[in-house]
């Protein structure tokens, strides 16, 4: 399992200072508070003013500004003594809003960041969510040739020489689109997702034996790369003898291989001479869309077959 860094406050605000015009007024010192939690969890890390979750980064719009400021001087002090006692790693004035004199001193006595910003409440949630879902996401490097086949993002993997950078070639051949070649950054930014990118390094880059380095974009234009897909399925390369030895002919259960913590659908396709493996490939892709939509082809002849075999 692969997991994200750890991210820090001084880094959310270095990265949304210029798009969110955030200003940074006490607890500067808190600048090393670490967000904890996962891109999955995203929604758990932000939201409005809430004492049963001191623990997240508050934001403060007008009704939250309402709230407090209607509130007894005592009531204002225990819910303020309340929030900086669940640590929160932050909190955000909305809307240009002025800073409640007690909330101010009390960040600053804690070390608490205290930042402003002119965008409304709900937006500064949205946009702080989306945010950490990416940065938080869990992160791995895998080897392969990653493809857009048919729409869907398609990993091929197998073992050295078996020729998988030649496929993609062909598959971009075929106006299907190149995402990475050898190291793929594959990312989980939601529960059921998972995102794949080329390091800057390899952008557009594809690595042929006997021709070397090939910059794609410039041979076949900007369609035939892409910047990112959703992982759907892996395409996994084998030699005839290793398939008899470890490989059922028609596996009775879909496999699958688990990356980030994710089941992902997986096809092995046996490699010849005389094979022409971008079809194959491109059918494994259709019979993926297929199953996706529910249409399970082995499943409908197996009971093709046990109908055929009660008539008998």
């Amino acid at each position: 399992m692969a997991f994200s860094d750890p991210l820090t406050i001084q880094q959310l605000y270095d990265d949304n200072r210029e798009s969110m015009e955030l200003g940074w007024f006490a607890g500067f010192p808190g600048g090393e508070r670490l967000i904890s939690g996962d891109a999955t969890s995203a929604a758990d890390q932000v939201g409005h003013l809430n004492l049963i979750h001191p623990g997240r980064i508050q934001v403060f719009g007008h009704q939250e500004t309402e709230y407090y400021q209607r509130l007894s001087p005592a009531s204002r002090l225990y819910q303020t003594e309340e929030l900086i006692n669940g640590k929160p790693p932050a909190f955000i004035i909305a809307q240009g809003l002025e800073t409640p004199e007690l909330l101010f001193e009390r960040c600053d006595a804690n070390n608490i960041p205290l930042f402003s910003t002119p965008l409304p409440a709900a937006q500064v949630i949205d946009f702080m969510r989306v945010y950490l879902s990416k940065k938080l996401a869990q992160r791995i490097t895998m080897h392969g040739v990653f493809m857009d086949v048919l729409g869907v993002g398609v990993l091929i993997t197998g073992e050295s020489g078996l020729g998988k950078s030649e496929l993609g070639l062909e598959l971009i051949s075929r106006n299907h689109g190149l995402v990475a070649d050898d190291a793929v950054e594959f990312a989980r930014i939601a529960p059921h997702m998972i995102e794949g990118r080329c390091p800057p390094l390899l952008q557009n880059l594809l690595e042929v034996r006997g021709l070397g380095l090939l910059d794609i974009k410039t041979i076949f234009g900007e369609t035939a790369v892409r910047r990112k897909m959703r992982l759907k399925l892996i395409v996994h390369l084998v030699r005839r003898t290793t398939l008899e030895e470890n490989y059922e002919r028609l596996p009775l259960n879909s496999q699958t291989q688990e990356v980030l913590g994710l089941a992902i659908r997986k096809v092995i396709i046996p490699v010849e001479a005389g094979r022409n493996l971008a079809v194959l490939l491109e059918a494994a892709v259709r019979n993926t869309i297929l199953q996706l939509r529910g249409i399970d082809t082995l499943k409908d002849f197996m009971d093709r077959q046990q109908k055929a075999m009660e008539g008998e």
